[in-house]
């Protein structure tokens, strides 16, 4: 499976501890842990690691956890937060008497994986591969600080890879380090269940599974329900915290803001790339779910309703059975349309009209996501250059666009290529054909719905284009993220580095923590940047010279991507 499309669809005892302020290094003579740290055997004041057993010790209402400290932020990884049988809603872990050890990533959900995937893409992500196990609800968390009083805003990321793959570190650029110490924030980032163990709706067979096409929601729901727990232990505000989250995490985000048993959990969203109407599929559909439940049961060969057989068989035997079910119901939803389009059933959350009263932004803005202020955006190119009828446009003149544009827009060509000039002037006409309408139709659509429901709005665009690869992937899906978490060196291979990358890194991660600290992500460092209104549609380029532009490609989005 071509690994980019796959990041598309491509609840006790507190134990406080002493005082844990991250110190600083440079000046240990008055610092209150200089002397752990020279117990701990750390004989330079200026280690950039230090793990000991007297340092980075945090109290959760399931027990100690011992992480560390890199470049002076406390570091925890692999905290679980629940636990859960297959097909069931999680429940809270076990509390534990001995001191954790959170010093590794915790397992990741079982998922495909392609060990084939084309070259260019594996280095640009530099993917991560980390031992799976259905036992995977565990998350990870930077603090400048524990143990400190302090309420530091609190940034919860839910990763890519759709529904169905992906995990809190698939990607060295999720590390939150940076972003943690640069804007004094906390980051956590979660694992949860994917695939045919988060999503596969057998509630056909009885109530006890009424929830177990959603599972893998209702483990992102217990993660921030252990932040509200215990976030204040470990320095954060659990009165502060926004989700954040890109293509599937985004999708992710959307979900959890429409979702009542989310509500009260987070304050502030981020949708990246995954804004509703981009990342879709049939299997939202009850009827549609239930077809690919019946599916399963007779590809794994188990008489329908036997789910303790279901549960007991091993996961390569029910990915295959579930792969096949998906392929199938596809073929029947299809049946009989012409052409080779048509709608692609992939793992997505279940509209039972509980969990997930209703598809996300539909018609409006969810109702009990009011009061929450977005930020939503989207990558110029995200896809396109995969798109086999461009990929050689960059060698295109102006006149060969034309010819493009009358083919694939008749007497409406010209009306495009107006709007297209309109939109992106400084672009060469060769480079048109590589702007995303899917994805940033989208974002509009959104940003409108939750604008008129009164929320603050901010919308941007990521146009940087990365020059590796002679430009293969310039502002394509997930260029934004190193920028986001203030990673430019971890995403060197997807950036190429420079000043201008650390620049515009610390630029795009400061409106983030603005965004998460005030609801608001504006800072000196970029252009004011205006809600977005139905009367100013705003939307800030982020680009080396970032700019703000009003109401630039409306116009052109609805010429390439009609609203329905």
């Amino acid at each position: 499976m071509n690994r980019f499309i796959k990041a598309l669809v491509l609840p006790a005892f507190l134990v406080a501890g002493a005082a844990q302020a991250a110190p600083t290094f440079e000046h240990t003579r008055n610092d209150p842990q200089a002397p752990l740290l020279a117990e701990a055997g750390t004989a330079d004041a200026n280690s950039t690691v230090v793990a000991s057993s007297r340092v980075a010790i945090a109290g959760t209402d399931s027990g100690q956890v011992q992480g560390f400290l890199r470049d002076g932020i406390f570091t925890f990884k692999g905290i679980p937060y629940a636990t859960a049988e297959r097909f069931m809603p999680p429940v809270r872990v076990q509390p534990w008497d001995s001191t954790r050890m959170a010093l590794s990533f915790g397992y990741v959900c079982p998922q495909p994986i392609n060990l084939e995937a084309p070259p260019q893409q594996v280095f640009l992500s530099d993917w991560r591969f980390w031992p799976t196990s259905e036992n995977c609800q565990n998350l990870n968390l930077w603090s400048p600080g524990i143990n400190d009083g302090k309420k530091r805003p609190v940034l919860v990321w839910l990763h890519g890879g759709g529904f169905f793959s992906g995990s809190s570190m698939d990607l060295p650029i999720y590390d939150g380090n940076h972003l943690a110490k640069g804007g004094d924030v906390v980051v956590v980032s979660v694992n949860h269940r994917l695939n045919v163990l988060g999503f596969l709706d057998l509630s056909v067979v009885g109530d006890d599974f009424k929830f177990s096409g959603n599972v893998g929601m209702l483990d992102i729901v217990a993660a921030l329900e252990w932040v509200k727990r215990n976030v204040a232990q470990f320095g954060g505000d659990p009165a502060n915290v926004t989700i954040f989250g890109q293509s599937g995490g985004g999708a992710k985000v959307a979900t959890l803001m429409t979702t009542p048993a989310a509500k009260g959990l987070f304050h502030k969203a981020i949708i990246q790339s995954g804004a509703p109407g981009a990342i879709t599929s049939p299997a939202s559909d009850r009827k549609v779910a239930k077809r690919i439940a019946e599916l399963v049961f007779q590809n794994a060969g188990i008489p329908f309703g036997e789910t303790d057989k279901l549960q007991a068989i091993p996961y390569a035997e029910l990915m295959a059975a579930s792969d096949k079910a998906l392929a199938t119901a596809t073929a029947e939803l299809n049946q009989g349309k012409p052409g080779p389009g048509g709608a692609r059933i992939m793992w997505a959350p279940v509209v039972d009209g509980d969990f997930l009263p209703a598809s996300p932004f539909a018609t409006a803005a969810p109702a009990v996501s009011k009061g929450v202020p977005l930020l939503v955006g989207s990558t110029l190119a995200e896809f396109e250059p995969l798109n086999p009828a461009i990929s050689q446009s960059g060698g295109w003149n102006p006149q060969e666009v034309k010819t493009y544009l009358r083919g694939k827009f008749g007497d409406s060509a010209g009306t495009v290529y107006a709007a297209f000039e309109k939109a992106y002037p400084e672009l060469q006409p060769r480079d048109w054909l590589k702007v995303d309408a899917r994805f940033r139709g989208a974002v509009l659509r959104t940003a409108e719905l939750k604008a008129a429901q009164g929320d603050p709005v901010y919308s941007y665009l990521f146009a940087w284009r990365s020059p590796i690869l002679d430009y293969f992937w310039a502002a394509g899906h997930t260029c934004e993220v190193a920028f986001v978490f203030n990673n430019p060196q971890i995403g060197e291979q997807s950036t190429g580095g420079g000043p201008e990358v650390v620049a515009l890194a610390e630029k795009t991660s400061t409106a983030w923590i603005n965004f998460a600290r005030h609801g608001n992500p504006n800072h000196p460092g970029l252009p004011t940047w205006p809600r977005y209104t139905a009367a100013q549609a705003a939307t800030m380029i982020l680009d080396d010279d970032p700019d703000v532009r009003i109401d630039h490609d409306s116009d052109l989005m609805q010429l390439l991507s009609p609203t329905p």
